[in-house]
């Protein structure tokens, strides 16, 4: 019962993940590389936080 309301931290990562791709891909139709560079490097770090997470 009490278990109802805690949130499960692997899905606050996956939507920060997928919103830091998303990002990534704007960057590169717009023609800045560096920053999907940047954005896709900060979206890997989280994917390793998820997989760290799930893992325990």
């Amino acid at each position: 019962m009490f278990g109802l309301f805690n949130q499960d931290p692997t899905k606050k990562l996956q939507k920060a993940y997928e919103r830091k791709l998303e990002q990534a891909m704007q960057a590169a139709r717009n023609g800045d590389m560096r920053a999907n560079a940047t954005l896709t490097e900060e979206a890997e770090k989280l994917r390793a936080e998820i997989e760290a997470h799930k893992s325990n």
